[in-house]
């Protein structure tokens, strides 16, 4: 990752597990693509804070992150090199400033060689009821991509002929050019243009694919959704997104979850959260109900002298806790009923109660 995921997540580096859960809960739902439809900025602002929790909620890549400044350990990070301070990472995606940079000290500057056009990544979304986040579900995608081209194999070229040296690059997948800079008239060396960097082309271009090795077509394919995936998170899948050029690289697919609100519960992380309502004679005398949950109907003992707005706590019956063995609980708050009207026979047999009690 590119930027400072604690950054992302507006968290100190000392934040809990459950400060950095509450951040990302609040972030992704603020930056939700259902509230930010055709909003580039936005869906790419969600997908970094997918990225930054992904790796400050499991311990072992933070832990990389915190050493090495990288998720992938030593080296992950790239650095700045060590050039007297001076930070050159404002040019890192200048690409004649870098290959000017790699002449200028000698072809040091670590872009030779062959470049691979990795396809690109893709995002699509999944809906789900709250009941599936219990026990995982298998969601079908559908979506339009860059599939590997099955004449060719993704190759490019033609069956029954090779794929060959290309010619314009010698195969190395650069070309020399020369430029006017401050420093006066330099060799450039820039990706060639007839094999995108590959250094190798199709003897005969695929008459289907047209040498690419890709085509666009209309897929579908199931995806595992884990048990106690939170609203608003995303899965990524490896590979699973436009096929790489000439058999380079596939792109990932990002998958945006959104689970669907029950008017029955309230989801609090892991736990649930319901109200049921308990006659105030229920609640004086005490009283065995019945009760919904995510796991279905239990009883539940509502013992006497009940209070308006008592919580019960049940233990085990709210949702998993994602990649954990853990689950959370239920909560129900006792909203206690007073009846409006009393009929004569009623209000008689409370007063003369009344009369006891004072």
């Amino acid at each position: 990752m590119a930027k400072n995921p604690y950054d992302i997540l507006g968290v100190q580096k000392d934040a809990s597990p459950e400060d950095i859960k509450k951040a990302y809960r609040n972030l992704s739902k603020e930056l939700h693509p259902d509230k930010h439809k055709g909003d580039k900025a936005a869906e790419t602002r969600f997908k970094e804070v997918n990225e930054a929790y992904e790796v400050l909620s499991n311990p072992e890549k933070k832990r990389m992150y915190d050493q090495f400044g990288s998720s992938a350990g030593p080296g992950g990070a790239g650095g700045q090199g060590g050039f007297g301070g001076f930070d050159f990472s404002q040019y890192a995606n200048n690409a004649d400033f870098a290959d000017l940079f790699e002449n200028f000290f000698g072809g040091q500057g670590g872009r030779r060689g062959q470049r691979e056009e990795r396809g690109a990544d893709r995002e699509v979304e999944a809906t789900i009821a709250l009941q599936e986040v219990l026990t995982g579900a298998k969601h079908t995608v559908r979506l339009r991509r860059l599939n590997a081209c099955d004449t060719c194999k993704g190759s490019g070229a033609e069956p029954g002929s090779k794929v060959i040296t290309c010619t314009d690059c010698g195969g190395t997948g650069q070309v020399v050019r020369t430029a006017q800079s401050f420093f006066g008239t330099v060799q450039q060396r820039v990706v060639c243009q007839r094999c995108h960097g590959s250094g190798q082309v199709p003897e005969k271009a695929c008459t289907k694919c047209r040498g690419e090795g890709r085509i666009a077509e209309d897929s579908s394919f199931i995806v595992d959704i884990p048990a106690g995936i939170e609203d608003g998170q995303t899965l990524r899948l490896r590979g699973e997104g436009d096929a790489g050029r000439r058999k380079s690289t596939a792109g990932d697919l990002y998958v945006h979850i959104h689970v669907t609100q029950d008017p029955r519960f309230e989801r609090d992380g892991a736990d649930i959260r319901s109200e049921v309502s308990v006659p105030v004679l229920d609640a004086i005398l005490g009283k065995e109900i019945t009760i919904e949950t995510v796991h279905g109907k239990i009883s539940l003992k509502v013992p006497e002298g009940t209070q308006p707005d008592q919580v019960f706590r049940i233990k085990g019956k709210g949702l998993p806790l994602l990649n954990t063995s853990r689950t959370g609980d239920h909560y129900v708050t006792a909203n206690v009923i007073v009846p409006t009207k009393l009929s004569r026979s009623e209000r008689k047999i409370l007063e003369e109660w009344k009369k006891i009690r004072d």
